[in-house]
């Protein structure tokens, strides 16, 4: 599963950081999650009100499925199928995957369980935009995807605004602490393809109700 071109946009990493403390909001629902990384703990709000199935699957696959009946996949199944074995699996998918892709003032890119950026659940679903939400700034938390209506499980969040990628890609949440986190991986150097030259890792993702 591809993600996006490569922009660079050049805006100082300190001016990034004021506008992403700018322009926090109120909390649009009480759900949230925690991302645990080899770099530290991200925490992001998910606009559950706004882009349900986007924001369900992303839990599904958090948090994997404890009652499946083993017939199919997809977003609140918290089942997923493995890539490359074609297993049908219901422990969590964002478990000790790789931060595949990092472009600099860009955004970071993880949730693939191949850490290729070719990989997926098993599954797709409709893009699910609105209105309110957009790549405004940094740390919004958004879908990768390879075109119109093939959202899987691979995600990102931004560095920078980036305006181009409203409505191409759908926004789901938005980091409210640990930007410093984003950042300092958004920073590292990386080979031809965009991965980082060392392993970082999203270790697991915690759903806080």
């Amino acid at each position: 599963m591809a993600a996006m071109a490569s922009y660079r946009y050049l805006n100082s990493r300190s001016v990034g950081k004021l506008f992403c403390r700018a322009s926090l909001r109120l909390s649009m629902s009480d759900l949230t999650a925690t991302l645990h990384t080899t770099e530290g703990e991200i925490e992001v709000e998910l606009y559950d009100e706004r882009v349900p199935t986007t924001v369900e699957n992303f839990v599904g696959l958090a948090e994997g499925a404890d009652d499946y009946d083993g017939t199919e996949v997809g977003p609140g199944t918290g089942a997923w199928e493995d890539p490359e074995s074609g297993e049908k699996r219901i422990d969590p998918l964002y478990t000790d995957i790789d931060i595949h892709r990092i472009i600099e003032d860009f955004m970071i890119q993880m949730g693939d369980p191949t850490g290729t950026g070719r990989g997926g659940p098993g599954y797709s679903f409709d893009d699910e935009f609105h209105d309110e939400l957009s790549h405004d700034g940094p740390g919004v938390l958004s879908m990768a995807n390879s075109g119109p209506n093939t959202n899987g499980s691979q995600f990102f969040i931004t560095l920078d605004a980036q305006p181009h990628l409203d409505g191409k890609h759908a926004v789901f949440g938005k980091v409210i602490d640990g930007m410093e986190v984003v950042e300092s991986i958004g920073s590292v150097d990386t080979d031809r393809n965009d991965a980082p030259t060392e392993e970082m890792l999203l270790e697991s993702v915690e759903i806080h109700r």
